[in-house]
């Protein structure tokens, strides 16, 4: 396996638009590492100026040490696995397994060790002498899986390799994956829209937006303290709730605007709060730290719109004012749609942002 620098990578099109702008980190040997972001963020664009797919209009992407900007993808030692599984209509699932390492000229008895090997790993044994028509999407998948493997590469590149799945078999094969990782310990690096399946793999996330790394750390850091307003927003089901209005301090901590004032508590210690009193911020809370309270605790009432029962949790969609909040909650004792419903902050889990720039404020 190998380690993966980029170093300033830049894409820019001919007609100006910035792709990619100055990405810099490393992937570390045998990592999963996940590309996470919105349609049109740059991390497809990102994963295929590793894959040498796409050029490089400025900085250096090394592998193992080895600047390899300049070199084809067929000498860069790496497999990719795309969004559509591309497998050969007409080849039995051994024959697209080995294909590809059939064009490289190795041997057949090679070939065959090795398509068997990858077989028994992603449990195709009994599927290789069957056409791609003849299995499940899951299966389809996995041998998309397995012909990378099969190359035995340095790195692994996939590509919302599961986008294409319903939502049982991208489940099963987001285990799948992350088996298949800890089995190989190899450096993979996956790009996916989804922020479920970033905090499920990823051992650290890469969020980009408009081609500008967001913030880079691992699933739970970037939950419990995101650098930003748009990470805020995009990391998290369901996403944070997030309430701009006056930062004030009068015996407690409060947060005033359109909706009344809320009162924060006094016990928050971050001292960086101190520098935004009576300036316009951002409060950000998650949902499952906007909890029913008694009347005589809550630090706002909200109406109960509608309820989300999802089995094991319930999520309560309130309205206070203008503002739209959701609450995550256990799924018993439940108010009723239309109740007005007293709600408290978890004073430890909160957020707070610049409203002008959306970065975060304090630790």
């Amino acid at each position: 396996m190998a380690a993966v620098r980029l170093d300033q990578l830049r894409k820019v099109y001919p007609n100006g638009h910035v792709g990619v702008a100055d990405a810099s980190f490393e992937i570390a040997d045998g990592e999963l590492l996940v590309l996470v972001g919105p349609s049109g963020c740059g991390k497809t664009t990102l994963l295929r100026m590793i894959a040498g797919l796409e050029s490089i209009s400025g900085g250096t992407l090394s592998i193992d040490g080895r600047v390899v900007n300049e070199v084809a993808p067929k000498d860069r030692d790496i497999a990719m696995v795309f969004q559509n599984y591309a497998l050969y209509p007409h080849m039995t699932v051994a024959e697209n397994l080995g294909f590809g390492l059939k064009l490289r000229g190795h041997k057949q008895a090679d070939i065959d060790r090795r398509v068997a090997a990858a077989a028994k790993t992603l449990e195709l044994e009994a599927r290789l002498a069957s056409r791609p028509a003849a299995l499940s999407g899951g299966q389809r998948q996995r041998v998309a899986l397995g012909r990378a493997l099969v190359r035995d590469p340095r790195v692994f590149l996939l590509d919302e390799p599961l986008s294409n799945l319903d939502a049982k078999l991208r489940l099963s094969m987001r285990v799948e994956i992350a088996r298949l990782h800890r089995q190989l310990k190899a450096t993979m690096i996956y790009v996916t829209h989804d922020q479920v399946e970033a905090m499920t793999l990823g051992q650290r996330i890469v969020v980009l937006d408009g081609g500008v790394i967001q913030q880079i750390d691992t699933p739970m850091a970037m939950y419990e303290k995101p650098a930003n307003l748009f990470v805020a927003g995009f990391i998290g089901s369901p996403a944070m709730n997030l309430i701009r209005g006056t930062l004030r301090r009068q015996g407690t901590w409060r947060l005033a605007g359109a909706y009344g004032e809320w009162v924060l508590g006094d016990t928050l210690a971050d001292p960086a709060w101190q520098a935004w009193i009576d300036r316009e911020v951002v409060l950000g809370v998650r949902p499952e730290h906007l909890q029913p309270r008694d009347a005589g605790e809550a630090a706002l009432h909200a109406q109960l719109e509608v309820l989300e029962p999802v089995g094991n949790e319930t999520f309560l969609n309130l309205r206070c004012g203008e503002l739209v909040l959701i609450s995550r909650v256990a799924p018993d004792a439940l108010p009723e749609p239309g109740n007005l419903v007293p709600l408290g902050l978890a004073h430890r889990h909160l957020h707070l942002f610049d409203a002008t720039d959306g970065a975060r404020i304090g630790t």
